[in-house]
């Protein structure tokens, strides 16, 4: 399975999640119980001191064969106080993509993955028409980091910000809330502006979507596409006109005539409760490709499991249905995989997505087999590629 030339190779992260220490972020004050929302189980703290480290982690990408890291850069940090701009913060992330090059990894930025600054989180966040001009604002001062960058991603899973948006909706037991509408219309008017002043520098712009892959049993294709409109087809049809759009895909979502359906007794589950379906990607593709019109990056992909076996079976077969994509004439331009490293899941270190662990005392890097695999098969720009000691 040849991939097109050019095809672009890599892994991604999100900033809060690995940096450590982002204390000017709603995350982290909501971690540490200092606004108000659901108790979150465990703090992100020194996270994988990325911030410090991410030389060393780019290194290691490198080394093992891709050729791209997508990383965020935090508008907590650049901008820790409303109106005043953190010039350290604007060079920090430019060292970053600086590195990246002296690595040879194409630097991918997303400029808003999921945390915001506590000032912007205390105005209301994106429940208020002023999150637009205040999302410009940053992108704007952000600018400078920009500069030579290829890809840039607007915000990241759109999708996600506007189903968790609202504390006082409840979660069902299976499936997520609708999403928000007004918070969706700020999202995309945020989005639209992003893409003006990115496009400004020579970047390329686009968002990437959280696709659930919502597969309708017979007879229940309408309630399916009534589901998955605020949950995803909106955020995709919103991508018409960009210069690309990302697929960031894990599991799939069964509807049945009265909505989503309990995972079986019998699936595979990783360690996020999730379905092992590594072909959701394709479902992701597809459904991307047709309502956004745009060339498509799977800019997340991955499985959270404790045997890295499963991680380079599930890549293997998740793989398998990006080149059956590419076969069918869709333009896939790249898969980036989630993630370069063990990280913050949002309230746990347990779930493990890495192609690289490291120790939470001393922070050594260990590379899992996974990561040689995937960089092998990058530079083959083919499968299969024999896992490791096989």
């Amino acid at each position: 399975m040849d991939f097109p030339d050019g095809f672009l190779w890599g892994a991604s992260t999100a900033a809060h999640q690995i940096e450590g220490g982002n204390i000017n972020s709603d995350w982290w004050q909501r971690e540490w119980g200092h606004l108000p929302g659901p108790a979150i189980a465990e703090p992100s703290g020194d996270a994988a001191d990325s911030y410090h480290r991410f030389p060393q982690d780019m290194a290691l990408l490198a080394e093992a064969g891709l050729a791209a890291y997508r990383f965020s850069i935090e508008w907590a940090r650049i901008e820790p106080e409303k109106g005043w701009v953190s010039r350290a913060a604007i060079d920090h992330y430019r060292r970053m993509v600086d590195t990246a090059r002296e690595n040879g990894l194409e630097p991918v930025i997303t400029l808003h993955h999921f945390t915001n600054p506590v000032w912007f989180a205390r105005e209301g966040g994106w429940l208020t028409d002023a999150s637009v001009d205040a999302f410009r604002r940053y992108v704007e001062a952000a600018l400078p980091v920009l500069e030579g960058v290829s890809l840039v991603c607007t915000i990241n899973e759109p999708n996600m910000v506007s189903v968790l948006a609202d504390p006082e909706v409840g979660f069902p037991s299976i499936g997520l809330p609708p999403g928000v509408p007004d918070v969706t219309d700020r999202l995309i008017a945020a989005h639209r502006a992003a893409v003006e002043l990115v496009r400004s520098t020579g970047s390329q712009a686009g968002w990437s979507v959280a696709t659930q892959a919502y597969q309708p049993e017979p007879g229940a294709e309408e309630v399916a596409a009534e589901y998955g409109w605020s949950r995803e087809d909106v955020f995709l049809e919103a991508a018409k006109g960009d210069d690309w759009v990302g697929v960031q895909a894990y599991t799939r979502t069964v509807i049945g005539p009265d909505g989503p359906r309990e995972i079986p007794d019998a699936a595979e589950r990783t360690l996020t409760g999730w379905e092992y379906y590594p072909s959701a990607v394709g479902d992701g593709i597809r459904n991307a490709w047709k309502r956004a019109q745009a060339p498509v990056y799977v800019t997340e992909n991955g499985i959270a499991t404790a045997d890295d076996r499963r991680r380079i079976d599930y890549t293997t077969g998740a793989l398998e249905a990006v080149h059956a994509c590419i076969v069918d004439g869709i333009d896939v331009r790249g898969y980036l995989h989630w993630s370069a490293l063990d990280n913050y899941e949002w309230g746990s270190y347990r779930p493990t997505f890495g192609l690289i662990a490291w120790d939470r005392e001393t922070f050594e890097r260990h590379p899992k087999p996974s990561l040689a695999w995937l960089g092998g098969v990058a530079r083959a720009n083919a499968l299969p590629v024999p896992p490791p000691g096989r």
